[in-house]
């Protein structure tokens, strides 16, 4: 007879059930707009999002940059880069100063590119959304700000306490007297 494992009770934490359905949502979202840009532009969701990053206002930001605001390593920013630019969508720059950094702009054809997904990439969010009112669309997104905000600061705060660990360590065993009572006393 085969017995079966009793079932474990329900203990997920309001936590866990938060960062499921994050997660649930994120997946739902990418996996349509992945199948729009590749259908109607050939173009994959990290081409995109590098070409909408590189697209943004400022100056063109460099490879580390861009690794740090797309969260993927370098080495997968300089392949999608190479790509794009043998597309003719971006070009690399060296710095002047420091040939070790390279800046990435948009050609002109990637300008028209970006100028015509960006309005279609905006619809394809708005028919997701659509089930949900402009006051619940609202109400979401103030609470993912707080979300966001009080995820930086935890994050701060674990980075300023490891950090802090280190330092304290590093000064203890260089001056065994911080543990005690002040030197000369």
């Amino acid at each position: 007879m085969n017995a079966r494992k009793p079932r474990a009770q329900k203990t997920d934490s309001l936590e866990l059930r938060i960062w499921l359905r994050l997660l649930s949502c994120t997946n739902v979202i990418s996996r349509h707009l992945r199948r729009n840009l590749k259908n109607s532009y050939s173009l994959t969701l990290p081409r995109f999002d590098l070409l909408a990053q590189v697209g943004r206002p400022c100056l063109g930001p460099s490879l580390g940059e861009l690794s740090r605001r797309l969260l993927v390593t370098k080495g997968n920013i300089t392949d999608i880069v190479a790509r794009l630019e043998s597309e003719n969508l971006v070009e690399r720059r060296r710095d002047e100063m420091d040939g070790r950094i390279q800046y990435v702009f948009l050609t002109e054809t990637g300008h028209e590119l970006l100028d015509e997904i960006l309005p279609a990439h905006n619809k394809w969010l708005r028919e997701l959304l659509r089930g949900m009112s402009r006051q619940e669309l609202s109400t979401l997104y103030e609470a993912l700000g707080v979300l966001t905000a009080a995820l930086k600061r935890n994050e701060r705060r674990q980075i300023d306490e490891a950090v802090g660990c280190g330092i304290n360590d590093a000064d203890n065993a260089a001056n065994p007297a911080t543990d005690s009572e002040p030197a000369g006393k």
